[in-house]
């Protein structure tokens, strides 16, 4: 199923987001718990991707099987950044072939050993341009795109920042994810914004439950994230007992999960970290909303 046609629909929904095994030797235990996730019928389950190979190469893989083993529909991320034309066309192939119609197309990260490079000549330097493959290869490619409520850390500004993503939206992506954000309010004005700029495809808004610590100086740096007090205070009070910073942790995501709900979203999508427990958790206090 095509996750356009899940989000179109008044339900309200979680999905999840997992990743693919680092080694050959750490495939079975991640499928397990991807396994484990699924169990749990979410809309649909994401599966990231790594760019250089690696991970990369277990994509498809965990994607095929959640596919064939629950019927989870399932969304494939691909990134772009320094691939040559025909290693993405040749991804593409495989994707079409494994009968995966869900796309997030990702620029990626740039490798640091070529963050100097002369990008000029690189066949796909945004995810605009990898949208724009995929459309090209297959018109019936369900394509999501990233963005970012608190702008990316590349753009100048935020003005700046949802016009390429109007540009994203034009080359043919068919909805949009959200980078974290531990405010709803952000998002809301976000969102406000997008729409006056004539951006009118669903927004799925992605939440990340923070059951450590650690966690927190790491959301900090990949996304530039907003940190409430509320949210700040929590960690000073329970940072130093895990158990208890986990707790804390899930009830703060399932907050958010319920202000995004009772304010008009329908799905959210959890970055549940191949954490079964964490998502299992949320579903349970979630039950009575979710109608399971």
């Amino acid at each position: 199923m095509k996750i356009i046609d899940l989000l179109k629909k008044d339900t309200l929904s979680l999905s999840f987001e997992v990743f693919p095994p680092k080694t050959e030797t750490s495939f079975e235990s991640v499928r397990a718990a991807t396994e484990e996730i699924a169990t749990l019928k979410p809309a649909f389950m994401s599966v990231t991707y790594g760019a250089g190979g690696g991970t990369s190469r277990y994509t498809l893989d965990i994607a095929k099987n959640l596919k064939a083993a629950h019927n989870i529909p399932t969304l494939e991320h691909l990134t772009c950044v320094s691939s040559s034309r025909e290693t993405v066309r040749e991804r593409i192939r495989e994707i079409r072939e494994a009968g995966i119609e869900n796309i997030m197309a990702l620029r990626g990260d740039i490798p640091e050993e070529r963050r100097n490079d002369d990008r000029s000549h690189w066949d796909f330097r945004h995810a605009t341009d990898l949208i724009a493959e995929l459309k090209s290869a297959n018109p019936d490619f369900c394509i999501g795109g990233a963005c970012y409520p608190e702008i990316h850390p590349e753009s100048r500004d935020q003005k700046e920042d949802i016009a390429h993503l109007r540009e994203k939206v034009d080359a043919g992506c068919d909805f949009l994810t959200t980078q974290m954000f531990f405010d709803n309010n952000l998002l809301y004005n976000f969102l406000y914004k997008i729409r006056e700029a004539g951006i009118c495809v669903p927004v799925v808004p992605g939440i990340m439950p923070i059951t450590n610590a650690n966690q927190v100086a790491r959301a900090i740096s990949l996304s530039g994230s907003f940190m409430p007090q509320r949210f700040k205070s929590l960690v000073d009070k329970f940072g130093d007992n895990p158990d208890a910073m986990k707790q804390a942790g899930i009830a703060y995501a399932t907050d958010q999960i319920i202000d995004l709900f009772a304010n008009g979203i329908t799905n959210v999508h959890v970055y549940s970290m191949n954490k079964p427990d964490v998502a299992r958790k949320i579903m349970e206090n979630l039950s009575d909303i979710l109608g399971k």
